[in-house]
Order: C-alpha cells, then structure tokens, then sequence
C-alpha cells in the first residue's frame, strides 16, 4: 500500500511555483491574443476579456487588502526589536544608513538603465483620459507625511450621471509614519507597553500567512492580468514589457555582481565567501518570491555563513525583511517610473528623477516584503504624478520580474549586517571565512547531538 503512493503523486515541475507561474503567463497570452481578435478591448470587453479583467483586478484587491495592515504591524515589530540589543542606537544608526546608502546607488543605477534603454518608448500609447498632467513636487512629497488621521485614511468623491461616487484610500507613507511613531512611543512605555507589542508579532505573523495564501494563487492572477494587457493593448505592450523586464534584470544583476561585491571587497572580506555563504537564502528567495518568507533562512546564512552576532542579526535583518529592499524599492520603481512615462508620451525633468531617489530611499519600508513593489510603485507614480493605470500594466509580467527583485532583496538584507558588523568589530571572521556545507542547518544536528550526549554524561 505504501509503495504505490508515490506513483499517484503528480510530477514535481506540476507543482512546483516556479512552473506554474510560466505556465500562466502561456495561459494569459493565449487567451488575451483570442479575446482581442474576437473583438473584445479595453474600454468594451467582450465575455473572455471581462473575465480576464475580473481575474486580474480581483487579484490586485487581495493584494492591496493585506497591504495596509502588513506595513504597520511588521514596522511596529522591527522597531521592538531594538530592545533586544546591545548598544542599539549604534548599531541601529549604522544599519539604517548603510541600508540608505546602497538604495541610493541602486535607485540611480535604475535611472541611468531606464534612460538609457528606453523600455517603454515608441508604444504609441496616450496618457489615460483621467490623467491631468500633474508633476511631483517637494512640498507635496513632504506635506503627504503629514497624517490627515490616524489611519492614513483618504476619501474621494465622483458624481457620474447624478450618482455619487465614495472611494476608500489609503497614504502608505502617513501610515508608515504613525507605524514609527507607534513603535517608538511603545518601547518609550516600557513593559505597560508588552502586551501590545505581543498582539502586533501575532497579527504580524497571521497577516503573512494569509498573504502566503494569496502567493499562491498568483498563477491565477497572472493569467488574467497577462491576458488582460494584451486584450487590452496587443503586441505593443508585450514587445515594451519584455525590453521593461529585460532592463530589470540588468539592474538586478548590476546590483548583485557588481555593487555588492564593490563593498564586500571594500570592507576586507571574500566576495566568494560572501556569495556562497548567502546562496542559500537568495535560492529561496528567487523560489518563494517572499524576503519575509525567506526571513527565518536568510537570518540562519547571516548568522551562520556571514559570522554576525545573533543579538544583532535578529534586530537587522527583520528590519530588512521590511526596510532593505534594492530590488523592490529601488531598482523597480526607477525603471518602471520611467517606463510608465515613455510608454504614455510623458517627459520626466530633473525633479522628477530626484523625487524617485528620495522616494526610494525615504519610502523603501513600505515595501513589507511580500507586495513591495506594488506598494512602492504606487507611491512613486503617486509622488511623481504619473498614470496609475501603469501599476495594472506593469503587473502582468510582475511574477517573473518578481523573483530576480526578491533575489536581490535577500542579498542585501544579508549584506548590510555583515558590514555593519565589520565595521564595529563584532563579525565572527572564522564562521564568516570556513568552508561551506552546502547546507545552513548542517551543524544543528550535530550540536544538538553533542548537547545530548554531554546531557547524558552528567545524568549518568
């Protein structure tokens, strides 16, 4: 009986994610290239292209719900940990502005790449009807930290033929702020303070579940959203997203082989000891396409491969896991900011591209490692004033762009504890330069043996 189980298994590359999301984007084309020539276009779909608009629209919904309570919950979480560590103010000071400093030069290695390459030049495309012309200003970037409310919370109304029309937004950065301010005031009250920060790593860890659930339905959010930009817009944008993505994954693999080995050399360590000792976690990153579902293994690699004490590293590289993002919140909104402005005929100017760096380096803690670039593009077209129709747009191809920006994430997250703890003198050179098992968890099982076996010597 127990023999035959596996032979009713289905085939691993069926279930695997990796897979499924390629079989999606096939699935998506296909469809959406049978709903266009069947008649069916953005502004009057017909059943196929109603349906793929319904998938995909539905899919970012679920996406965008659990966005507002990650932000808050998982910043709040992050700040408590300083408690838990020696000398924090420093080493947290130091943290922060090296997570700034390699944002900063990833965001305008993003902006050279987009002017540079043009992805979404020459589409033929307009600005959307609602598009007004507006443009990013400083004040405003500013004044919009500001909170209108304690819940970040804004309303908008329309009047379409006598009819009101309500719409519910939220400001990801005021409520990045109130989650700072919480977070502080919290560990400021001290041990009154206990049982809320226990609720907010509670909630924070059922929020992440849930989103793991949404994850894995991405397959079906791709078909419809894939399948819905070429109803939509046809060959066109098909041709732009694959020069977008091909942009992407340059900058992602100038960030990851040149940038991050440039400060690993500069601060006197192994660039191969660096890249075999965080392999494990950037796999698993590029895999699960979650820096927050990868956390547990990528704080493993950093304590283990890298040499970083473990009080330190479970303060950084949570923090990360919500904050260090040059992949999702640099990379990304710079390229795709760019490419939403060519691909609807609009001119970006020098305050516009230093608005993206402060929003990239400012913003990058909404990411919340899970629906990161979704938030931080938003945020940029918001602050630079540009379609948000590109967000539907660029989200068709975010499965596969996905994996490449999570893989950086990763990377980063484990580098910037490793030079912070070089820098102060803390780093273990000696796990931080020994062989590779190959397998980050390799040396539990035989500590835990030794643990048993000492445990047995003194009983007996």
């Amino acid at each position: 009986m127990s023999n035959s189980a596996p032979s009713s298994r289905l085939p691993r590359w069926m279930t695997s994610f990796g897979p499924q999301i390629i079989a999606a984007l096939i699935v998506g084309l296909i469809l959406g290239l049978v709903a266009k020539y069947t008649g069916s276009t953005a502004d009057a779909p017909n059943a196929l292209g109603e349906a793929l608009q319904i998938i995909g629209s539905s899919y970012v919904a679920l996406l965008r719900t659990a966005v507002i309570p990650l932000i808050f919950f998982a910043v709040v979480a992050s700040i408590a940990n300083l408690a838990q560590v020696t000398n924090a103010a420093r080493l947290a000071w130091q943290t922060l502005l090296w997570f700034g400093i390699t944002a900063l030069i990833s965001v305008t290695i993003g902006m050279g790449l987009g002017a540079f390459m043009q992805p979404g030049a020459n589409t033929g495309q307009s600005a959307p009807a609602e598009y007004d012309g507006k443009t990013g200003d400083w004040l405003g970037f500013l004044t919009g930290l500001i909170p209108a409310n304690f819940l970040g919370l804004g309303a908008s109304t329309k009047m379409t033929e006598g009819v009101a029309t309500t719409s519910i937004s939220f400001n990801v950065l005021q409520i990045l702020v109130i989650a700072i301010a919480v977070g502080i005031a919290a560990l400021k009250v001290g041990k009154q303070a206990e049982p809320f920060l226990a609720f907010s790593a509670s909630m924070l860890s059922i929020i992440q579940k849930v989103l793991w659930w949404i994850i894995r339905i991405a397959p079906l959010g791709t078909v419809g959203l894939i399948g819905n930009a070429v109803a939509s817009y046809g060959w066109d944008t098909i041709g732009a997203l694959g020069k977008f993505t091909a942009a992407i994954y340059i900058g992602l693999a100038l960030v990851l082989f040149a940038l991050y080995p440039v400060l690993v050399r500069s601060h006197g360590l192994s660039i191969k000891q660096y890249f075999s000792g965080v392999w494990p976690a950037v796999q698993l990153g590029f895999v699960s396409r979650s820096s927050i579902g990868t956390l547990p293994l990528t704080q493993r690699v950093t304590e283990r491969n890298l040499g970083v004490p473990s009080a330190y590293a479970s303060f950084a590289v949570p923090l990360g896991a919500t904050t260090k993002m040059d992949g999702c919140a640099a990379i990304y909104p710079a390229i795709a900011a760019t490419f939403v402005a060519q691909f609807f005929g609009i001119d970006l100017g020098l305050t516009d591209y230093l608005l993206i760096a402060l929003v990239s380096v400012l913003g990058s803690a909404a990411t919340a490692g899970t629906t990161g670039a979704v938030v931080m593009l938003t945020l940029t077209l918001s602050t630079l004033g540009l379609p948000l129709a590109g967000v539907g747009l660029l989200l068709a191809v975010d499965p596969i762009v996905d994996m490449g920006r999570t893989a950086v994430n990763v990377a980063g997250q484990a580098l910037v504890p490793t030079i912070v703890a070089k820098r102060e003198g803390i780093l273990n050179m000696e796990l931080y330069n020994a062989p590779r098992s190959g397998d980050p968890f390799a040396d539990d099982s035989v500590a835990a043996t030794a643990s048993q076996s000492e445990a047995n010597s003194v009983t007996s």
